[in-house]
């Protein structure tokens, strides 16, 4: 990766460390993922930071897994983002053990929750994101628990984009941006504003 410090770098190196050491025990990426895992993991999550508005307070990883995107946006945070709160929600025991050894050892201060995304109480979201969860309609189901009002949502996704888009669109209202993946030739950042429920879904 270029365009961040050298702390940062030595930062991310921790994270590929810790990465390889805990895939022996859980799985935590796709092995075939390992042999290429800056572009594959580490690329592909930080290439959202540019696209996340500036003056926010707050940024939800829904289902963070091995911490991409969103471990990936806390330790890569700079200047204007370096108050943000990144909020890591992640269901699996053993996966959140891993996020908080990384969390530890990169000094990221990640914001770790033990939880599904349903039972996360009492939460507004200025941004919420997102790889390799559920389908886009699904993904709207649960952002829609825990985002603004006016917030915003940055997907990550692959080569079916556009089919989920069209099936998400028939029970959201959605103000859709498809920005072109820098990590993925065929994969796609969805920017997702001013999301509403159809009434007659």
């Amino acid at each position: 990766m270029t365009g961040v410090s050298d702390d940062t770098l030595d930062r991310l190196k921790a994270y590929t460390v810790l990465l390889d050491k805990w895939q022996r025990k859980v799985n935590l990426v796709g092995r075939g993922s390992l042999g290429d895992v800056w572009r594959r993991h580490f690329l592909d999550s930080a290439q959202l930071w540019p696209l996340v508005p500036t003056h926010i307070k707050n940024v939800v990883d829904i289902g963070s897994g091995a911490g991409f995107p969103g471990l990936v946006l806390a330790i890569t945070a700079t200047g204007s983002f370096k108050g943000v709160e990144i909020h890591l929600v992640e269901s699996n025991e053993r996966k959140c053990a891993f996020l908080r050894e990384v969390n530890r050892a990169t000094e990221a201060e990640a914001v770790i929750h033990h939880s599904r995304i349903e039972d996360l109480p009492d939460f507004m979201a200025d941004v919420v994101v997102s790889r390799a969860v559920a389908s886009l309609e699904k993904l709207l189901e649960y952002a829609n628990l825990v985002l603004k009002k006016d917030g915003q949502c940055l997907f990550l996704k692959g080569k079916k984009w556009r089919d989920e888009l069209t099936q998400a669109q028939k029970k959201w209202i959605i103000n859709d941006s498809a920005i072109q993946s820098l990590s993925d030739p065929s994969g796609m950042v969805l920017k997702l504003e001013a999301i509403a429920h159809r009434d007659d879904s």
